[in-house]
């Protein structure tokens, strides 16, 4: 579970460091951050999968995604005693993001290219600048474990450094290395970690939606980021899942409706959904954009194969308001066998998962146009250094 989550120079993030829980609900005003903090996780998540420099300039480039207010907002600024104005810059620009958990701590630095003696078109690529792996939640350079510096690569032996690579490609993460670094398990430890992160926030619900459709089915411990292999998702859940609390999820929020799924010999499997008072099941096809997307959570949430974290960004899309208490019930058993992020605006959700004991509550505002956890002060956040 990761304990400590830290942001920097990313968009409206100038520096943003928050602790975490086994349910952590993100909440603020429109315009607060919340959405920057979720894609900040998200680009951690594609260290992992080879692919942070792509989804940087899926973004607009890594011009686009700076902070654009001062390196340092002042006292007197924040008092309006002077106006907001940026200073020589102290240290390079980078986008840093970094998180700590019990056992390690991981973080990496972005920056923009070096000027090369050679023509290229990729002069606008971003490159890793630093990249770090220690043990235990907060860096120290004594316990650094990995340690990459440009095209350097070097992992702690003993009270040694051994140097693994001198030529690392820049816009590869440590995490592509792993072959190289067979002498240091944190990597692949972390890496295969951070590949089972979940996001869901694309779920399809229109007319023309794969979830609606009879789809061929295997076994699937794991339902797809857009919900096209719902009913075998469900089917799993009954099969080899906890399916009296699947029954249970759709009676909670439907009273007196039950599910099964029609699995013929041809193997093209649909959802048929039983409501009281109707003389014959629903298909996917048939029901509302509510109704389907309440069940694409359900099958999420009751996964027979639970991720280290899952991430569910505006859940309540499309929910009716009643709803929400029977969502916020699920999202809180789904918890107690995973890492759970909720980012959410809808006050009905918010109130039911904040009852929960474990609930961390992160509301976010904005301060000078910068994204901030609202009443954290100065030594509030928890403790977070950046490697040097």
């Amino acid at each position: 579970m990761l304990t400590t989550l830290a942001v920097a120079n990313y968009r409206s993030i100038n520096h943003l460091v928050v602790a975490l829980g086994p349910l952590n609900l993100i909440t603020g005003a429109n315009g607060s951050g919340k959405s920057n903090l979720y894609k900040a996780l998200r680009l951690l998540a594609q260290t992992a999968q080879g692919g942070v420099v792509e989804a940087l300039a899926q973004e607009g480039g890594l011009d686009s995604t700076w902070w654009a207010g001062p390196e340092v907002v002042s006292r007197r600024m924040r008092n309006g005693e002077v106006a907001v104005q940026g200073l020589h810059a102290r240290n390079a620009k980078r986008l840093r993001l970094g998180f700590g958990r019990d056992d390690f701590g991981f973080a990496i630095s972005l920056g923009m290219p070096e000027p090369l003696p050679y023509p290229t078109a990729f002069k606008l690529d971003p490159e890793i600048k630093r990249e770090c792996i220690w043990a235990g939640p907060s860096y120290r350079p004594a316990s650094l474990l990995v340690d990459r510096h440009g095209p350097a690569i070097r992992t702690r032996e003993g009270r040694s450094w051994d140097v693994v690579q001198m030529h690392a490609q820049a816009f590869d993460s440590l995490f592509d290395q792993v072959g190289n670094l067979r002498a240091s398990p944190e990597v692949l430890v972390l890496r295969e970690s951070i590949r089972g992160w979940r996001f869901y926030d694309h779920f399809r619900t229109d007319r023309e939606a794969p979830a609606r459709q009879p789809q061929l089915g295997t076994r699937t411990p794991v339902l797809h980021h857009d919900g096209r292999n719902l009913a075998a998702a469900l089917q799993t859940i009954i099969e080899v899942g906890d399916a009296e609390a699947l029954q249970a999820a759709v009676a909670d929020a439907f009273p007196g409706a039950r599910l099964e799924i029609d699995a013929p010999a041809g193997g093209l499997f649909s959802l048929r959904f039983h409501q009281h008072g109707l003389l014959r099941p629903l298909s996917a096809a048939e029901l509302s954009d509510g109704t389907l997307r309440y069940l694409l959570l359900m099958a999420a949430l009751l996964t027979p194969r639970p991720p280290s974290m899952m991430v569910l960004n505006e859940p309540e899309t499309s929910l009716h308001p009643d709803l929400l208490p029977a969502l916020a019930r699920l999202i809180v058993s789904a918890c107690e066998r995973c890492q759970v992020w909720v980012v959410s605006h809808a006050s009905r959700l918010i109130a039911a998962l904040e009852e929960h004991e474990h609930c961390n509550s992160i509301v976010l505002e904005k301060n000078l146009g910068q994204s901030e956890v609202a009443g954290q002060g100065q030594f509030d956040a928890p403790a977070w250094r950046w490697p040097d």
